[in-house]
């Protein structure tokens, strides 16, 4: 294969030896002087571009190089040199440059200027040629490894779990209804009967996580995750929201809260630790132009430990902070985002684990603890983000999450394969989810979620 521009800005040319290269890809920019034409290219494998010469005596000058514009997709053949100018160690002398896409430049929208986020969100066909959103995506490609790596490493076993799902495992009722009912038939029957006849013989929606399943295959394989697309029907337009977004979900067996809580820091820290050691000029872009002192925040989470404080210690926290609040804090109220960023923000400076949190509020799979009042959960909070993990320790005992499925209202009968995870061979075992777009968030700096996933979907707006 050719090789990326990548790979050619840090080749070091041999002064004995000729070296002919050929690379393919996009005009950034294109400057005429006197008899040579400066030509700007990139292939999306680096933030830089590479410079080409074009020297007038090429043939297709007049006619063709000589009227480049932005965005047109080029071949080039020619000879990889040491550069003079400042800035850039090699560039390219053509012999050959061939035309594959032109661009006209009266109706490019991407010109030689800073675009705002919202006005690329309009193009995202286009907007991954920026040096914004590109650098997104390399991050993001080289986070997913990160993340798989680390889990292998462990002995973890990947693990597919189902899109289209009978089970609701938050119990929010924000599941998107999959069916291959027509208009006319859903209007007739407004009721769970009606899907009776439907393609699954029952109602099916969109997963909202994959962690029910993933537990049937850590209480036989031991350790197993998931990672894939989660959908919520929640009508929320703001930066933090998605209607499509990844998950990863490990789950582990013979595992309580605290190895929960290691498995995941050590995971988040490996993760941070990789992006800094393979993505510099990514992370220097975002740094200058996204968010000021960003490299020094990752270092700090992949060189200090994590705070750890239980909800109640959280609440006592937050009641004596002189802070003003927009939601009140009171034992019992779930923990708002502007009380998770003043935890990792004010109090611990770097991030925080809040442990035990009260049984109302959350699902009814986490297990009970001695006082009757809590459950053995746990999420991890980042500056700037809020929450980006949520997990804990799975209830092993039948009877007891017999009973608080009940409290719930789950239909037992529907959840009798969950139950028999309890009634043959039950262990204790742990897990949780870690919400991909965020964790790219708190990686590049981006204010909103949609500017960190390649196409986001949100209420109203679903382009391509």
């Amino acid at each position: 294969m050719k090789p990326r521009i990548k790979e050619l800005l840090s080749t070091k040319p041999d002064q004995q030896q000729i070296q002919q290269v050929t690379l393919e890809g996009w005009v950034r920019t294109c400057r005429h002087s006197g008899n040579l034409c400066f030509i700007e290219v990139t292939d999306g494998s680096c933030l830089s571009g590479i410079q080409v010469i074009a020297e007038s005596t090429l043939k297709n000058y007049a006619e063709e190089i000589r009227h480049l514009s932005t965005g047109t997709a080029v071949q080039v053949v020619g000879i990889l040199v040491e550069s003079p100018a400042k800035g850039q160690a090699v560039e390219v002398q053509a012999e050959q440059l061939t035309i594959l896409g032109t661009a006209d430049p009266n109706s490019y929208p991407l010109q030689k200027k800073r675009h705002s986020f919202e006005f690329l969100r309009s193009i995202s066909q286009l907007r991954p040629r920026t040096n914004a959103l590109g650098a997104v995506a390399r991050l993001r490609s080289t986070l997913h490894f990160a993340l798989h790596r680390f889990l292998h490493d462990q002995g973890f076993l990947q693990v597919h779990t189902p899109i289209i799902t009978t089970s609701d495992c938050e119990g929010a009722g924000e599941m998107f209804t999959v069916t291959a009912l027509s208009d006319q038939e859903l209007q007739k029957q407004n009721t769970q009967d009606a899907f009776a006849q439907d393609f699954f013989g029952r109602k099916a929606g969109l997963t909202v996580s994959g962690q029910l399943q993933a537990e049937v295959y850590a209480l036989s394989h031991g350790r197993v995750y998931t990672f894939g697309p989660t959908f919520r029907a929640e009508n929320s337009n703001t930066s933090r929201h998605l209607a499509e977004f990844w998950m990863l979900e490990p789950e582990m067996a013979f595992c309580d809260l605290h190895c929960d809580m290691e498995v995941a820091e050590a995971l988040i820290r490996d993760a941070i630790s990789t992006v800094l050691e393979n993505c510099t000029e990514d992370l220097a872009l975002f740094n200058r132009f996204i968010s000021k002192g960003l490299i020094n925040k990752l270092e700090i989470v992949r060189d200090q430990c994590f705070t750890r404080m239980t909800y109640s210690e959280a609440v006592k926290e937050l009641e004596g902070a002189k802070q003003q609040f927009e939601y009140p804090v009171a034992w019992g109220s779930d923990l708002q985002a502007e009380h998770e960023r003043f935890l990792c923000e004010e109090i611990a400076r770097r991030p925080v684990i809040v442990t035990n949190y009260p049984q109302t509020i959350k699902p009814f799979y986490m297990r009970q603890n001695e006082d009757g009042k809590t459950v053995a959960a746990m999420d991890i909070l980042l500056p700037g983000i809020g929450e980006l993990v949520g997990g804990s320790q799975r209830e092993e005992r039948l009877d007891i999450l017999t009973a608080r499925m009940q409290e719930t209202g789950l239909d037992l009968e529907e959840y009798s394969w969950y139950l028999d995870l309890r009634r043959y061979g039950t262990v204790p075992h742990a897990g949780f989810g870690l919400g991909f777009e965020r964790l790219i968030q708190f990686v590049t700096g981006m204010s909103n979620i949609r500017d960190v996933i390649p196409f986001p979907r949100t209420p109203g707006n679903a382009p391509c």
